[in-house]
């Protein structure tokens, strides 16, 4: 079976970013958002910075509404043994902004796609990108349903396409647009129950990469452990048995997954490298959030930049005009401006990451932090 749809904006990958952007431009436009999972499904990063309150703000939900509070949770700051033995704290007490959250990802996706439906966005869920193809003005996008006993397809005519694929960059890579990795760190997590009353987040470096901690709503608690995907056998990384073996080395993380095998959920492998789409903007195409720049979990900014880039896509794309557009010299501009968006956050963001991790100096001479200290590779 096909199914035949038309729309002014096109979303392709309904996470964090791609929901924003939907709930923000359905207030103008008919907006269509697809994803290739039937349900969002939980993922590593629970971390909210204060000014996330503005975006939620800005959509119509506060964050410290009551019916929320399963969602979130308020994080004090962040203790850390980064560049030095003693231990550094940093609070959000005085933050104009209020407290960051530790925020529960799979229930956040549930709640952005609720609320993608309520503002009357058309949502197909359980539909991956099959092909694309650009004629007369409009894209003519066919998804097919992911799910091999039932083969049903759409093709959707969109004036606008939104690619908001993460990493992947679904979309963009359709269109044989590649992405340049500056390097290959990696992350492995699990979560556990909570068993500590210190609510605050703790990042500790070690010779060969990082540890995180974090604690999560309904009392649980991430950590991950950041490294270069070629410093380890990848069997370390297998099963919860091999990788607790790296766990015990640390004894301050070891401290927090003292429990049976059984409460501990491992999580396995996931790309956490700085990554950038070589092309961000096209022929009335656009990638935003992960799917044009890709951040190192250091920075601990991912979700408020894929939600502020959305935003600021919206706007854009609100002020130009684009979804009826045939003026080419105003997609110029637009592609311009949009291109200046994105340079200007990943300029900021090289700039920062240098800075953190410039800080830890005690491994010079380790390859992980060799490699960051020189600042020499691109991949």
């Amino acid at each position: 079976m096909n199914i035949n749809h038309n729309t002014e904006f096109l979303i392709i990958g309904g996470g964090i970013a791609g929901c924003i952007a939907a709930i923000s431009l359905s207030e103008t436009y008919n907006v269509t958002l697809i994803d290739k999972l039937k349900e969002p499904v939980n993922k590593v990063g629970e971390s909210l910075a204060p000014a996330t309150h503005r975006i939620f703000n800005a959509l119509g939900f506060s964050l410290n509404d009551n019916q929320y509070k399963n969602l979130f949770l308020n994080n004090l700051g962040m203790q850390s043994y980064w560049g030095s033995d003693q231990l550094q704290i940093l609070d959000h007490l005085r933050n104009p902004d209020g407290l960051s959250k530790s925020v529960d990802r799979k229930k956040l996706g549930k709640f952005l796609r609720e609320k993608v439906l309520e503002k009357g966005v058309n949502g197909f869920w359980g539909y991956r990108l099959f092909s694309s193809e650009y004629s007369n003005q409009k894209w003519k996008i066919i998804c097919k349903k992911d799910n091999p006993k039932n083969r049903t397809s759409i093709t959707i005519d969109a004036n606008f396409v939104l690619d908001a694929t993460g990493r992947n960059s679904h979309f963009a890579r359709s269109l044989s647009i590649k992405r340049t990795h500056f390097d290959s760190l990696i992350s492995c997590w699990l979560t556990v129950p909570n068993t500590s009353k210190n609510t605050m987040s703790s990042i500790i470096s070690d010779e060969f990469g990082w540890w995180y901690s974090a604690v999560l709503p309904e009392n649980k608690r991430v950590i991950s452990y950041q490294t270069d995907s070629d410093i380890f056998d990848k069997k370390v990384f297998k099963n919860f048995n091999s990788f607790s073996q790296l766990l015990r080395k640390n004894n301050t993380i070891n401290k927090l997954v003292e429990h049976d095998t059984d409460e501990v959920e491992f999580h396995g492998v996931v790309s956490a490298n700085s990554t950038k789409l070589n092309t961000v903007v096209g022929q009335k195409w656009l990638a935003l959030g992960d799917a044009a720049i890709s951040f190192d979990p250091l920075s601990s900014q991912g979700m408020f930049n894929a939600m502020a880039n959305a935003m600021q896509v919206s706007e854009l794309l609100k002020t130009y005009q684009l979804s009826d557009l045939s003026d080419s010299e105003k997609m110029d501009q637009f592609s311009k401006q949009y291109n200046s968006q994105i340079e200007s956050v990943w300029a900021h963001y090289l700039k920062h990451k240098n800075i953190f991790y410039g800080a830890e100096t005690r491994w010079i001479n380790s390859i992980f932090w060799k490699r960051r200290l020189e600042n020499d590779f691109v991949l």
